[in-house]
């Protein structure tokens, strides 16, 4: 595999540099993959690691005690099984039930799912301790790692930073998201534990610390796949000229509308449903109770949602689109009512993401503008993964009924 050092590094604030018309090319490019400076890699290990986080985070993190099951869905990379357990997707809350932190986790391949130290078949079971992985917001790692000490008390689970040693990627793009099994994607078919031998694979198997695997991102198919894997190596599957910059990816999830993050989703502020959580699979309303549930609980069995997170695109009154014209924090305001409709909370180039009113979000082009920035016109675009039921027009008929 190809060693490399990384450098890159993410800004403090949700406003990036930006060179010009990216997205089409994203639309028709791939697979491309990205190495995410944005984020952070932790390790949860010990006995009462999966009790430790069923009481602290939205989503049912007892299904990686489960046994392996049919359901599972894996993009395997060289000389693994094709089960394992997919990761999650989750979020730590204030006892409000205002956003924290987004949390990623993975379960480690387990000892008998790698190779053995000769490459020639699985490996022994072991007596190592539980654990999990996370990628986490790299801006607040440690502000993060502090919190989950302080509930950590006298629970046997040990919290460690574990960011040197491993990087988060991305694999995205026109030509991969679209496809959904192992199958479909040519490269796939020389992987895993068929007839003949990877020798990069088997090299790749060996060791405590090795056997990672590409997975479907747990948010949406369209958002590509993911995966932590050992600083030190590009992940398989990552080809030379296919590696790109992380903001490609952040170009990637605005037009999906998908904030990451706790600058993305302003912590200690933000309402978890607002930005869409539940139907990025983050959070579970069967489980039982962890930190924020009621305020979660009560706007979810509500059924009304006024404001949500939603793609946005900067044009001209030609309908050009308009780059580096726009902040984080801008407001968004009807041009016709001059009422303000939201907030812009992140900006790349022509691309963001605002959080704004249903009611006025959808009016049509040239409806909404930028306050004080008059020339800038404000596209709403509707996400085509939500459901019918977030959409304004459905909510008054469910009202009416």
């Amino acid at each position: 595999m190809h060693r490399f050092k990384s450098s890159l590094r993410y800004p403090k604030f949700a406003a990036y540099s930006f060179v010009s018309k990216r997205f089409s090319h994203l639309e028709t490019a791939g697979p491309l993959a990205s190495l995410l400076g944005s984020r952070s890699v932790v390790r949860f290990r010990g006995p009462d690691t999966l009790k430790f986080l069923q009481g602290l985070l939205t989503n049912d993190v007892r299904r990686f005690g489960e046994p392996l099951g049919e359901r599972t869905s894996t993009f395997p990379t060289p000389n693994l099984p094709a089960l394992s357990v997919p990761p999650m997707y989750a979020a730590l809350l204030t006892p409000q039930g205002r956003f924290l932190y987004d949390l990623f986790l993975y379960m480690p391949p387990r000892p008998e799912a790698k190779l053995d130290r000769n490459g020639s078949g699985p490996g022994s079971n072991s007596d190592e301790s539980f654990q999990l992985f996370a990628d986490v917001d790299a801006t607040v790692l440690d502000e993060l790692l502090q919190t989950f000490r302080k509930y950590r008390l006298r629970s046997k689970v040990e919290i460690e930073n574990v960011a040197e040693d491993f990087s988060c990627w991305q694999r995205y793009g026109g030509n991969l998201s679209e496809k959904s099994l192992s199958a479909e994607e040519p490269e796939a078919a020389s992987v895993g534990w068929g007839g003949g031998v990877d020798r990069t694979g088997v090299s790749a198997s060996r060791g405590v610390n090795l056997g990672w695997q590409w997975f479907k991102d747990p948010r949406l198919d369209s958002l590509g796949f993911r995966g932590i894997f050992p600083s030190d190596t590009i992940p398989p599957l990552v080809e030379a000229d296919k590696k790109t910059d992380e903001q490609n990816y952040l170009l990637w999830r605005l037009q999906k509308g998908v904030a990451e993050g706790s600058t993305e989703i302003p912590k200690g502020e933000a309402i978890p449903l607002e930005y869409n959580l539940v139907g990025l699979n983050a959070i579970s309303f069967d489980k039982g109770c962890y930190v924020g549930q009621e305020l979660v609980a009560r706007t979810h069995h509500r059924g009304v949602i006024r404001k949500r997170a939603v793609p946005l695109r900067f044009l001209t009154d030609s309908g050009e689109e308009v780059e580096q014209k726009v902040a984080p924090g801008s407001e968004v305001k009807d041009d016709s009512s001059h009422k303000k409709v939201g907030t812009v909370t992140t900006a790349l180039g022509c691309r963001g993401l605002g959080l704004l009113r249903l009611e006025d979000a959808f009016k049509g082009s040239g409806a909404l503008i930028i306050q004080g920035r008059e020339d800038v016109k404000v596209e709403a675009i509707r996400p085509d993964w939500w459901p019918a039921e977030w959409f304004q027009e459905h909510q008054q008929h469910s009202a009416v009924a």
